[in-house]
C-alpha cells in the first residue's frame, strides 16, 4: 500500500478523483438550492461547500497535504498581488479586443449580471476566492507534492508538475460556464485567465510554502470583477 500511495500515477489520478468529487458536490449545492438573499449570491452555498469539504480533505489527508497557511510580510506579497492585478488587466483586455473583432461584442460573466458591490464584494472576491484556493491549491496542488521534481522553466521561473496540473484543473473546472448559456469567446476568455491566474497562485504558494499567497493572488484576480460592479453602477 505504501508502494502504491508514492507512485505517481496514483498520486495523480486519487487527488484528481478527490478533488472532483468535492467540486461537483460544491456544484451541486449551488445549483439546488437558493437563498434569495439580497446580501449574497445564491453561489455562496457552492463557494461555502467548496470551503468545507476542502478543509475536511486537508484535515484527512494531514500527512500527505502537509498544509501550511500564515501571514506573510508585507513586502513578501507585494508583487504577488501585483502580478495577480496584472493577469486580469492584461488577459481581459487583450481578449475583449478579440471578442469584439470576432463576435462584435463582449459579453460577461452571468454572477456580473444582475449583482451588487456588496453581493460581489463577499460572494466573488471573498468567498469564491477562498473557498476555489483551498481545493485547488491548497488541497490538490499541495497532495501532488511527491510530482514536484517534475517541471520546466518560463520566464527563468520554474514551473513544477504540481502548480501546472493544479493550474489546468482549475481552469477546466470552468467549462461548467457553458451551462449558463455564455458563448465560446467568453470561455476562452475565463479558460486562459484562470490558467494563467493558477499557475501565479501556484508558484507563489510552492516558492514560499504557504497558502496565503494564492488566496491573495486569485484575490487580486479577482479584484477586476469587484471592479466592473462598481463602474456599472
Amino acid at each position: 500500500m505504501k508502494k502504491l500511495a508514492e507512485n505517481p500515477l496514483f498520486v495523480f489520478l486519487s487527488g484528481l478523483i478527490l478533488t472532483a468529487v468535492v467540486y461537483f458536490v460544491s456544484i451541486f449545492m449551488g445549483h439546488h438550492w437558493q437563498l434569495n438573499s439580497s446580501i449574497v449570491e445564491d453561489s455562496v452555498l457552492n463557494h461555502g461547500t467548496m470551503l468545507i469539504l476542502s478543509i475536511l480533505l486537508i484535515l484527512a489527508f494531514k500527512k500527505q497535504v502537509k498544509y501550511r497557511i500564515a501571514m506573510p510580510k508585507l513586502d513578501q506579497i507585494f508583487k504577488p498581488i501585483l502580478f495577480g492585478i496584472l493577469c486580469a488587466v492584461v488577459i481581459n483586455v487583450v481578449m475583449n479586443i478579440i471578442s469584439v473583432v470576432v463576435t462584435g461584442s463582449i459579453q460577461t460573466h452571468p454572477l456580473m449580471r444582475n449583482t451588487t458591490v456588496l453581493k460581489n464584494f463577499l460572494s466573488v472576491f471573498i468567498l469564491a476566492s477562498i473557498g476555489e484556493e483551498f481545493l485547488f491549491r491548497g488541497f490538490f496542488q499541495n497532495y501532488l507534492k511527491p510530482l514536484s521534481n517534475c517541471g520546466f522553466k518560463v520566464f527563468k521561473r520554474r514551473i513544477s508538475l504540481p502548480v501546472l496540473i493544479s493550474a489546468l484543473t482549475f481552469s477546466a473546472a470552468h467549462l461548467v460556464l457553458l451551462a449558463s448559456g455564455v458563448d465560446m469567446m467568453f470561455i476562452i476568455r475565463v479558460l486562459v485567465f484562470t490558467f494563467v491566474l493558477g499557475l501565479i497562485a501556484g508558484y507563489y504558494q510552492e516558492k514560499h510554502d504557504n497558502h496565503i499567497f494564492a488566496i491573495f493572488v486569485h484575490m487580486a484576480g479577482n479584484l477586476m470583477g469587484l471592479v466592473s460592479v462598481i463602474m456599472m453602477k
